[in-house]
């Protein structure tokens, strides 16, 4: 076998997303190419080429905020190939991407595996997320019935814009502006004309992502959960934060399993920005 830490770090762009796919698949994760898709293209990959085809290691970096410095960037799909694994070319990867990303925060949601690396880089424990995964099933009753949603229109991507940075804390206009095309569904949930959430469910192999979600309230992430259910025959999965335990009760008393947890990482800033009161569920864990 080489040895794989001379070899040279570069940018990936979406040429390399069969390879991604294959990394994913060689480490027993989905292949997930529509979501490899969309990190690649809204966000900067970084990897290293395997002297024998395909990738060693890979991992992705989505920046947000307005201006030339991001004000935010969210680490993900940190993968290094099994026969390279534990020779440190997933620390020698982060490493890089730290000095890439210089003074700009960092975020990540790590698995139990790979919280000890991200701890000895530097990385504190803000929060959790919770995966949930399972068949929705409506009883007829939900506490968000009188909550109005419907699809959401091109007209609305303005103020779904302004209401997302209100509540993430950065601006993630080129990542939110692929969602219609890369969702099945993108709904709004409004109150005499205004906005007060938003929330899309897009296709992961056999079940649709319910996220982003984003709500005024409960009540409100309920009633979009709903809506996003009416409109699927598949699974439903989403990571929501922990701290939102009636909207975790009431998914599981409605047919989603917990299936893991995520810890929840910040690196150069002690928590993230925004409100997270209205902050359910990422779009994906893999973009923050």
């Amino acid at each position: 076998m080489p040895t794989p830490s001379p070899l040279p770090i570069r940018r990936l762009t979406f040429r390399d997303l069969t390879a991604c796919a294959d990394l994913s698949e060689n480490r027993g994760w989905p292949r997930e190419e529509h979501k490899w898709g969309l990190l690649l293209s809204a966000g900067q990959g970084y990897g290293i080429d395997d002297p024998d085809g395909g990738l060693i290691s890979a991992c992705v970096v989505t920046a947000y905020g307005h201006g030339p410095r991001p004000e935010l960037g969210a680490i993900g799909m940190v993968l290094v190939a099994e026969r390279y694994a534990r020779q440190g070319i997933g620390r020698r990867l982060m490493r890089h991407v730290l000095s890439l990303m210089d003074t700009t925060p960092l975020t990540l949601h790590a698995t139990p595996h790979g919280r000890p690396l991200y701890e000895e880089l530097g990385f504190k424990l803000v929060g959790r997320a919770e995966m949930l995964r399972g068949r929705f099933r409506p009883d007829g009753g939900e506490p968000g019935a009188g909550v109005a949603t419907r699809p959401a229109t091109a007209d609305d991507l303005p103020a779904l814009l302004r209401l997302d940075e209100e509540v993430f804390g950065a601006d993630r206009t080129p990542l939110l502006t692929r969602l219609p095309a890369f969702a099945d569904q993108v709904r709004v949930a409004e109150d005499d004309g205004r906005f007060t959430g938003y929330a899309a469910a897009w296709p992961n192999m056999d079940t649709h992502v319910v996220g982003p979600l984003i709500a005024r309230d409960t009540p409100t992430a309920q009633a979009l959960v709903s809506s996003l259910a009416e409109g699927t025959d598949r699974p439903l999965r989403t990571d929501i934060d922990v701290r939102h335990g009636a909207l975790l009760d009431w998914a599981k008393k409605h047919g989603l399993a917990s299936v893991a947890f995520n810890a929840v990482m910040t690196y150069g800033v002690t928590d993230l920005p925004g409100d997270w009161r209205r902050r359910f569920a990422p779009l994906t864990v893999a973009a923050g």
